[in-house]
């Protein structure tokens, strides 16, 4: 079995093959180590290996796991945040990746402006409208921004989407162009940025990349197979949102 640090450099070298397909720089796409159910010590692997950019999906085992962990590590959460769930994480997370509705936006907003705090934040977008899984409708997010945008606490930097899962990494292709050209066409028509796409996982992070991926949500190919045991949210929703 390969070490930690042996697959965190055959990652980093697909990144960059990708990258360089697509005529960007490596430099260009950020690596998100996904940690979910691995224990603290497999994440010190990582960090000895020189990453320093990790993501959990429940705020429950990242704030047991976040402070056996050096302080310098920094944490995006990528799972659905339920609202009562908001306070414990915002602390602990430089982004907040997976923001699936105005709802959630809102309270996020509030409570930062209570605690202070002016959270990073990306749009989940359910590129595929399938019921199992969060995120807003493309036509849906369009019409919405009128009302994400006024948000003051709020700096959203781009989209974050999970397209189905795929049989062939190909297969995504189509859904990550459709999560670009939704950006292009957001920041057109609402005169803006938004420099992040977080698009990709251990079957398809390659193709994300080729297609614009900034963010890459990366949990098997460096840390070894975890549970197959789905969780979900008590309402049959699967989080699915990283790797």
């Amino acid at each position: 079995m390969d070490s930690i640090a042996e697959n965190l450099d055959r990652v980093r070298e697909q990144i960059a093959s990708a990258a360089a397909t697509s005529g960007r720089s490596a430099d260009d796409v950020e690596l998100v180590a996904i940690t979910k159910t691995h224990p603290a010590e497999k994440v010190r692997e990582a960090v000895g290996a020189g990453q320093t950019l990790f993501g959990e999906n429940r705020v429950q085992e990242a704030r047991a796991k976040i402070p056996e962990l050096p302080s310098n590590i920094r944490w995006h959460f990528v799972g659905h945040l339920q609202k009562n769930k908001v306070r414990q994480a915002l602390p602990l997370f430089e982004m907040i990746q997976s923001v699936d509705s105005l709802a959630l936006a809102q309270d996020i907003n509030r409570i930062a402006e209570e605690e202070g705090l002016y959270p990073r934040v990306l749009l989940e977008v359910n590129v595929a409208g399938e019921g199992s899984k969060f995120g807003f409708a493309p036509d849906r997010l369009r019409e919405q921004m009128e009302a994400l945008l006024p948000l003051p606490r709020l700096s959203i930097e781009g989209l974050m989407c999970i397209p189905p899962l795929a049989v062939e990494s190909e297969d995504s292709r189509k859904f990550f162009v459709q999560v670009r050209e939704l950006r292009g066409s957001l920041e057109k028509a609402f005169g803006m940025r938004l420099p992040q796409l977080s698009m990709g996982m251990t079957q398809d992070f390659a193709i994300g990349i080729e297609e614009g991926a900034t963010l890459v949500r990366v949990g098997t190919a460096i840390f070894g197979e975890r549970s197959k045991k789905r969780a979900t949210d008590g309402q049959g929703f699967s989080r699915i949102s990283e790797d």
